[in-house]
């Protein structure tokens, strides 16, 4: 039993800590505003991947058993949604100081929108669910181990990704430093998204 959970912890990890769309939204909300400003979209992507886990866990494996077309429509949804994302990213104006002190960060909302339309988190709880909660008895346990695993080590790797834009945000005062890391950041989510399709 311990070595499923040590298991999961590993594969969550994994998942949690390589580059994606939310990771990078992320890390563009710890340099443009800063780590506790980033904390709401960090909180929120975090407990939408756990219940993404416990949806995938309850019920979508047999839904998309009799369904798999609906595969296919999140996968292009959640992909719109984050090109979205990436273009508001792209073309948002670089801000002055005093500027950024009244300009919004990404909200919990936002950040549950942003991981539960992500194609990646799907993708990553229906094979960690397939792998570490179907075939395990009681599932339910198992399940819901999984999704406490998920939640903390989500929280830990955006978390992350939010503390390295904030740390580089003292690279980023002037006006093209920041525009140039606004569109890179844009250009990385933009081919995440886009690599799930290819």
């Amino acid at each position: 039993m311990v070595s499923i959970f040590l298991s999961m912890l590993v594969f969550a990890f994994i998942g949690a800590v390589s580059p994606g769309p939310v990771n990078i939204i992320a890390t563009g909300a710890g340099a443009n505003f800063g780590f506790r400003q980033a904390l709401p979209h960090v909180v929120g992507a975090s407990v939408s991947y756990s219940l993404v886990v416990l949806t995938t866990g309850l019920a979508l494996n047999a839904l998309l058993y009799w369904l798999p077309s609906l595969t296919e429509a999140l996968k292009y949804l959640g992909g719109a949604f984050l090109l979205y994302i990436a273009v508001k990213i792209a073309c948002s104006p670089v801000a002055t100081q005093a500027e950024r002190a009244l300009a919004k960060p990404p909200s919990l909302l936002q950040g549950a929108l942003a991981q539960g339309l992500n194609p990646k988190a799907w993708l990553v709880a229906m094979s960690g669910v397939s792998l570490f909660v179907s075939a395990q008895q009681p599932a339910w346990l198992y399940l819901l181990v999984f999704c406490s695993i998920s939640l903390i080590v989500c929280l830990a790797g955006v978390g992350t990704w939010a503390a390295i834009g904030s740390l580089i945000a003292r690279y980023l005062q002037s006006p093209m430093r920041m525009r140039v890391f606004n569109v890179l950041m844009a250009l990385l989510l933009a081919v995440s998204v886009l690599s799930l399709f290819v």
